[in-house]
């Protein structure tokens, strides 16, 4: 079979590359070593650990917070099973969907590890070993991450864990000890402390969520010690064995002092991800990974003219979004377009309850560049629609430049910052002032205030219900 283009990888870069591609007429076809489409997101990352957070959420609510609304109900128990259960249900009916959209736009879809015999050829190696060959003019490689596990303490899927191993837990643990205080650990941990489990998180670096502004990771730690989650910050893990019925870790202050020992039933290590180039037979058309990463230009082009690269296996963050993103900017190039992308503006979400998400410029990065700028913050408890919904945690910072009010970051850790940070993102790509938006009408009560009150504290202390 011949191709106009080649998707190999179906995670939602490779996915939507695809579609695109389709959409503006080229014959595509798509590689998936995997029995379902969709990738880690869909199948065992964004998708199923979202299903879980909620579940978790909910049962918190019916626990802590239904009385209080003047709901009166038994006390409520956990059916893990029940929640995997619909967790997978979730996922299945997103998978089916991905393969639905592959048929709706005629894309081949196929089957096993593809992997290049030259830059126009490609085989694909079935479960069965079964071999296919096709041929494609452009190839757009999209086969995304995997967890990192530590050097000396490898994933063995039983005590040792990493994410995958954490959505399909048959037990509520009694002590969950998690290694990264980053975005996956910090969502699948309060998914458990929700749920009953004693949880330890030890983080190498001084703040959670790292990546994100400081100020997020200091009150992120507020609301989850609510939960009874307990952290280890600035702690170098040393050692993570399995003892049978427990896992035994030992870490020490980066700064010095006294090591310490936690014994739980579970570790999950979330250190990070690393690019999955794996089987992909790079060396056969002259294409070297630089710190497991696929070198490409600004075009996403590799160094080879016809083969792309895009996602988690190409600099950048791994974020589903931002594979998408390229994802299209490479289909829409290869149509004669000219798209672009503001990766500076690809926002990031951790969905803990309250939510962060953030956008632009940290403080920190601000103050490192030593570029001039202004602050302003207004917190949820001020709001009307927070005091009625019971989520009074949280707040909305929005950082400004010092002489022309422009909007540099907002960050915000509250009820529904996931959806409210699209807003942001926009007023962003728009090169929205804090003035702009603080002079914008805001219905209320709603979330969305906070962000204007923040942004008329930015504008000169103006912030009306504070």
């Amino acid at each position: 079979m011949q191709y106009n283009v080649t998707v190999i990888g179906s995670g939602p870069g490779g996915y939507v590359a695809a579609i695109r591609c389709a959409q503006l007429g080229f014959k595509t076809s798509i590689i998936e070593k995997y029995d379902t489409l969709g990738g880690t997101c869909l199948n065992v990352g964004c998708i199923p650990s979202k299903a879980l957070l909620d579940s978790s959420e909910h049962f918190i609510n019916a626990k802590e917070h239904f009385k209080e609304h003047g709901i009166d109900i038994p006390d409520p128990k956990v059916n893990l099973s029940q929640m995997i259960r619909r967790k997978g249900e979730v996922v299945k009916a997103n998978v089916d969907g991905i393969a639905f959209l592959m048929k709706k736009n005629k894309i081949d879809v196929y089957k096993g590890v593809g992997s290049f015999v030259d830059k126009n050829t490609i085989k694909i190696t079935s479960g069965d070993g079964k071999e296919t060959t096709i041929t494609s003019e452009k190839v757009i490689i999209a086969t995304g991450s995997k967890p990192t596990a530590l050097p000396f303490a490898p994933f063995d899927k039983k005590r040792i864990i990493s994410s995958t191993e954490t959505l399909e837990l048959k037990e509520i643990p009694k002590h969950l000890i998690v290694v990264g205080g980053g975005v996956i650990g910090m969502e699948l941990g309060s998914v458990y402390a929700r749920l009953g489990a004693k949880v330890s998180v030890v983080e190498f670096l001084d703040s959670l969520i790292p990546t994100m502004d400081g100020t997020l990771g200091k009150e992120l730690m507020k609301v989850t010690k609510k939960l009874g989650m307990e952290f280890y910050l600035g702690h170098k893990v040393t050692s993570v064995e399995n003892k049978g019925k427990e896992v035994l870790l030992k870490a020490e202050p980066k700064s010095g002092g006294q090591p310490i020992e936690l014994k739980g039933d579970y570790c999950l290590v979330s250190v990070g991800r690393r690019p999955y180039t794996e089987g992909l037979g790079l060396d056969k058309v002259g294409i070297e990974t630089v710190k497991g990463q696929i070198p490409v230009d600004d075009h996403l082009r590799t160094k080879v003219e016809n083969i792309y690269a895009i996602g988690d296996v190409v600099r950048g963050a791994m974020l589903a979004h931002k594979a998408e993103e390229e994802g299209v900017m490479v289909a829409e190039q290869l149509a004669g377009q000219k798209p672009h992308i503001n990766y500076l503006l690809i926002p990031g979400v951790v969905y803990t309850w309250p939510e962060v998400a953030s956008v632009g410029y940290t403080e920190e990065q601000l103050k490192g560049a030593g570029r001039a700028y202004k602050t302003g913050s207004f917190p949820y408890k001020a709001l009307g629609r927070a005091r009625a919904s019971m989520d009074l945690d949280g707040l909305v910072k929005i950082l400004a430049d010092k002489t022309t009010d422009e909007i540099l970051g907002i960050h915000i850790i509250g009820a529904r910052a996931a959806d409210m940070i699209a807003a942001g993102v926009t007023a962003m790509e728009f090169r929205a002032s804090a003035e702009d938006i603080a002079r914008t009408s805001h219905a209320h009560p709603t979330y969305m205030e906070a962000v204007k009150e923040a942004c008329l504290a930015a504008t000169g202390n103006r912030a009306i219900h504070i």
